[in-house]
């Protein structure tokens, strides 16, 4: 998985690669995205740490993969975090990314995991889970 810490985080959060697999690697021009060739569909699991509960991230995530047309869905995590499955085309995919390296107003990302996966198909419209 892919560890950044969000360079656009509120609070004193700061940018570059940390841990995990070694930074933004990535292809087609797009650091660290989601790769997919032409309008393939892509996916990706994602999980954001830091104030993100109780800020409005998952209803305002809704929005942004509604936004954006993808299917997936956006949940809490029972230690704090929040987790983001999202399918796609690479391109949203990777505006999605960048929303949630900073969130909504109140919220404060520490640090964005994600990590490129196959998507399932399985999913009708961006949900908000649990």
């Amino acid at each position: 998985m892919r560890l950044c810490r969000s360079p656009g985080s509120r609070g004193g959060g700061r940018g570059g690669p940390s841990g995990g697999s070694g930074g933004e690697g990535g292809s087609g021009g797009r650091p660290g995205g989601p790769k997919t060739a032409g309008g393939e569909k892509a996916a990706f699991f994602a999980r954001v740490d830091g104030r993100v509960q109780g800020v409005g991230f998952r209803y305002t995530c809704l929005y942004e993969g509604r936004r954006l047309g993808l299917s997936g869905w956006v949940r809490n995590s029972p230690d704090g975090g929040v987790e983001v499955w999202a399918e796609g085309p690479a391109a949203k995919l990777d505006a999605l990314i960048a929303w949630l390296r900073h969130g909504p107003p109140y919220a404060r990302v520490d640090s964005l995991g994600y990590e490129s996966r196959a998507p399932l198909g399985v999913y009708r419209g961006f949900t908000v889970e649990g």
